[in-house]
């Protein structure tokens, strides 16, 4: 393999690379991509690019992506006014029907842009293939759910395949109708369930900051809890950090809040010393 036509010129060094592709050979890695990355074609294109590097390079990704802008342009488009319970989109049935149009939408895209690239993608929605079940998260909430069940068989045999599953964050519930999951909580429910050695939560954030806004490239679970204790972390930041938490407590070996905003963000990550954020451990 000629990692030199592979890797961007401006990515991680081909040594560091090189390293790195033997250490993840027989490891999963779980990457969530949200925000500024889908909306903002120049992170969007690089995201796809970096994807493709990795398929080629031999590891196994597995993508699943958010799409909340993307819902919203929607929802505005057909006059839907979203209402929200503690920062939650309360989702009726005819909200659930234009969360998933978005959300499919954006998988071809994503999907077909890496299919561009000679690289390999599968999609993974409900009506192809679904993987998580739920349970309603709240009656006030509507079609939300939180993950219960993932069925890891279909995952592995698309990786088995060296394709890269393109996941939905969209679950089936008991009742055969279809639910939203907030992407995070999606990408780490199923991270617990292949214990993949990494789950890679892509941001418009630099990662965790201390108290002096300088990042911090490594925490462990304990410090990060005490840091929502003392509010050096808050906000939206609170149950992205809880959501990390509970995937190093839960058989996952690290957890790394990438900012998506950085040139080549996950190659840096994973393919070199200095990475690309914040890694939470155990």
């Amino acid at each position: 393999m000629n990692l030199k036509n592979i890797v961007p010129k401006d990515g991680p060094s081909i040594d560091e690379v090189e390293k790195y592709v033997k250490k993840y050979s027989n490891e999963l890695i779980v990457i969530k991509c949200g925000g500024s990355v889908l909306l903002d074609e120049n992170l969007f294109n690089q995201f796809i690019e970096n994807i493709a590097v990795i398929n080629k390079l031999g590891l196994s990704a597995i993508v699943v992506h958010g799409g909340g802008k993307n819902i919203k342009k929607k929802l505005d488009q057909n006059k839907i006014e979203s209402k929200f319970v503690d920062g939650l989109r309360i989702t009726d049935e005819k909200t659930i029907k234009i969360v998933e149009e978005a959300l499919l939408e954006l998988n071809t895209e994503i999907l077909n842009s890496i299919n561009d690239k000679e690289a390999n993608a599968q999609s993974v929605t409900p009506k192809n293939g679904n993987i998580i079940k739920i349970v309603p998260e709240k009656k006030e909430l509507g079609f939300v759910g939180t993950p219960k069940e993932v069925n890891k068989e279909v995952l592995v045999n698309i990786v088995r395949k060296k394709k890269v599953p393109i996941i939905v964050p969209l679950g089936i519930g008991d009742d055969g109708k279809i639910y939203n999951i907030n992407a995070d909580v999606a990408a780490a429910a199923i991270a617990k369930e292949i214990n993949s050695r990494r789950l890679l939560l892509m941001t418009d954030v630099e990662g965790v900051l201390d108290k002096d806004k300088k990042l911090i490239s490594e925490i462990n679970s304990e410090t990060a809890n005490n840091m929502i204790n003392d509010q050096s972390i808050s906000g939206g930041m609170i149950p992205k950090i809880n959501t990390c938490i509970d995937a190093v407590n839960n058989g996952v070996t690290g957890v790394v809040i990438v900012d998506g905003r950085r040139q080549n963000s996950l190659l840096f990550e994973i393919f070199s010393d200095k990475g690309a954020g914040t890694l939470i451990r155990k």
